[in-house]
């Protein structure tokens, strides 16, 4: 059994290396992110564009300084010569629009001069019309750290009068994004001058798919090492319960005593008279010395000498070995009809001897030494040829 659970312990270790190696892969694809600024190899392309109010009457500014580097850096000044001016830099996303589904976070750090309340519009396509989801952010001159859910984004209500839109198509994908804008909002200053720095851009996910495959994998992993393990301990077990038992039968030969004599016959008749008389309930050392004619201590130096045990120790190993013999042999005598016939008249301290010899109770050892019986004589009959 330690060999067995020896290749069990190497066989566990293997099966949580494994688990770690798939959990660690499962978890890292149910997190997929990808840097738009700096962007790396991930994220979609896109190119700085500076949208105004320009075309619709509007002089407000914007001015890109630094894009696709280390941040997007850039200059704006919202003009009073609308009522709703603007002044953005986007990230066009190449070659139109750009599958943004896989994410619902937006983290990047913001830092502006002087401190201001600024906007992020997701310009998203439905239905061919650019509708902008958009929400507000603060920064300041030192950098504040920003957190934004694409998923809950508010559509402004002008947008719907000026497109003609239901108001009940609220809802929006994020499978077609054009672009992103960052500038000023309705809660910016006029006429002044504001510096912008975006850094640290990038989009996160979640992907439940990989941690449901992860659980799938666990689960059916431990299962199928849960049934193998206690199969393999089943058969290991009762591998070393026959071995036990062919190995008791050739210790405790004692029917071979009666035929096989010793030159000190006064040993051979000890012997010859246990191995006839085991079986009866009330045998005891008395009852052996008054039946050999030798006293109890001659009993137990000839048992210790010849054999190792004392007489209890021999008494207890002649019965219950060939109780597992009858067991294994005689499918239709009951344990109790067992246990009588080798000597024990009290079935429960039967079963107790026996579990405490073989490790299983006389039921189980019955059914195993069938079990396995049944399996050797399939392997004998699959081995003969047709």
């Amino acid at each position: 059994m330690q060999h067995f659970y020896r290749k069990a312990l190497g066989a566990f270790v293997l099966l949580l290396a494994a688990d770690a190696l798939v959990a660690g892969f499962c978890v890292y694809r149910s997190q997929p992110s990808a840097a738009l600024v700096p962007r790396d190899r991930t994220a979609p392309r896109w190119h700085a564009a500076a949208i105004t109010d320009a075309p619709y009457g509007g002089t407000s500014t914007v001015r890109i300084h630094d894009a696709a580097q280390q941040s997007l850096r850039f200059d704006f000044r919202l003009s009073g010569a609308i009522p709703h001016p603007w002044a953005w830099a986007a990230l066009q996303f190449e070659p139109g629009t750009a599958d943004l589904s896989a994410y619902s976070t937006v983290t990047f750090v913001a830092k502006c001069t002087p401190a201001n309340s600024l906007i992020l519009n997701v310009a998203v396509i439905d239905e061919g019309i650019a509708k902008p989801a958009m929400t507000f952010f603060s920064c300041n001159e030192k950098g504040m750290p920003v957190s934004l859910d694409l998923t809950r984004l508010a559509i402004p209500e002008w947008w719907y009068d000026a497109e003609h839109v239901d108001l009940a198509r609220r809802s929006y994908k994020l499978d077609r994004v054009q672009k992103l804008e960052f500038g000023g909002s309705q809660y910016s200053p006029r006429e002044l001058d504001a510096h912008v720095e975006i850094s640290d851009l990038t989009l996160h996910g979640r992907d439940d798919r990989y941690l449901v495959a992860l659980a799938v994998i666990l689960i059916i992993g431990w299962c199928a090492f849960g049934i193998g393990f206690f199969r393999a301990q089943s058969r290991a077990f009762g591998a070393k319960v026959i071995s036990r038992l062919k190995k008791d039968l050739s210790f405790a030969a004692y029917r071979q005593l009666t035929v096989d004599g010793f030159e000190d016959e006064e040993k051979a008749g000890i012997l010859r008279f246990i191995a006839t008389h085991y079986a009866q309930a009330g045998l005891d050392l008395d009852a052996v010395a008054a039946g050999t004619g030798t006293s109890r201590s001659k009993i137990n130096d000839v048992l210790t000498t010849e054999l190792g045990m004392t007489f209890t120790g021999y008494l207890k190993k002649l019965r219950l070995t060939e109780a597992a013999r009858l067991l294994a042999e005689q499918a239709g005598a009951t344990v109790a009809e067992i246990a009588y016939s080798v000597g024990y008249a009290n079935s429960s301290y039967f079963n107790k001897l026996f579990k405490e010899e073989y490790g299983c109770s006389p039921r189980e050892f019955r059914k195993l030494t069938s079990r396995l019986e049944t399996s050797a004589g399939h392997q004998d009959a699959s081995t003969i040829p047709p």
